[in-house]
C-alpha cells in the first residue's frame, strides 16, 4: 500500500531469526551479480525407516545429491540410510558452487548434532574428491562477511596468501570436506 521499497541490506533480512546454538545451519556467502549475500542454509538429517527421501529448497537437487555422495565416501559421514532436508532460508535460490561447503557442513553437524559456531561463514567450492576449490571475488565476500559482524570464515586453502583480509575476521583454511569436520565438528 505505500508501493515499492528499497532494501538496505538483504543479507541481514535473510539473516534475521537465525538460530543460536542449533545443528544443522551454517551461514554461506554467494554472489548475486556483483553483490556478494550472506546466506543461511539448513539441513536436518534423520535415519530413514524406509527408502531414504532428499529434498531440497534453493539447492539444485542433482548439485546436492552430488555433495551427499561427496560427503559419505570421501567425508566419512554415512547418510545414505538417512532422509535429508535442505533449505535456504528466505527463498533464495542459490546456483554457484560457492555455498557448497555449507551445505556439506549444514548436513554434517545435523547428522552429528553438533552445532557450527554462530560467529562462522562457510566459503568453498566441493569437489568429487573431497577438496576445496577456490571461488571468485573472494575478497568482496571477506568484507561483507566482516561487515555484518561474523568474525570467522572457513575457505579453501590456496587463497589465503593472495587476499586483503579485513582486520578482526580470523580466516580457516581447509584443503578438504574432512579438514573442515575436524577442525568444526
Amino acid at each position: 500500500d505505500k508501493g515499492l521499497k528499497s532494501v538496505e541490506n538483504p543479507s541481514e533480512i535473510l539473516l534475521s531469526g537465525r538460530p543460536a546454538d542449533s545443528s544443522g545451519t551454517c551461514a554461506a556467502c554467494i554472489v548475486e551479480g556483483t553483490r556478494p549475500i550472506l546466506a543461511e542454509i539448513q539441513a536436518l538429517v534423520s535415519k530413514s525407516l524406509y527408502n531414504p527421501s532428499r529434498r531440497t529448497n534453493g539447492i539444485d537437487y542433482n548439485r546436492a545429491s552430488m555433495l551427499i555422495a561427496v560427503l559419505e565416501k570421501r567425508g566419512n559421514v554415512p547418510v545414505s540410510g538417512c532422509d535429508i532436508y535442505i533449505n535456504v532460508i528466505g527463498g533464495l535460490n542459490i546456483d554457484e558452487p560457492a555455498a557448497d561447503l555449507a551445505v556439506v557442513l549444514s548436513i554434517a553437524s545435523s547428522y552429528r548434532d553438533k552445532a557450527i559456531p554462530d560467529d562462522l561463514v562457510a566459503i568453498g567450492e566441493v569437489g568429487l574428491t573431497g577438496e576445496l576449490r577456490s571461488v571468485t571475488q573472494l575478497e568482496q565476500r571477506l568484507s561483507e562477511i566482516k561487515r555484518l559482524g561474523f568474525t570467522k570464515c572457513v575457505i579453501p586453502a590456496q587463497r589465503k596468501k593472495l587476499l586483503n583480509i579485513p582486520d578482526g575476521l580470523k580466516i580457516y583454511e581447509v584443503k578438504s570436506i574432512k579438514e573442515a569436520f575436524s577442525l568444526l565438528l
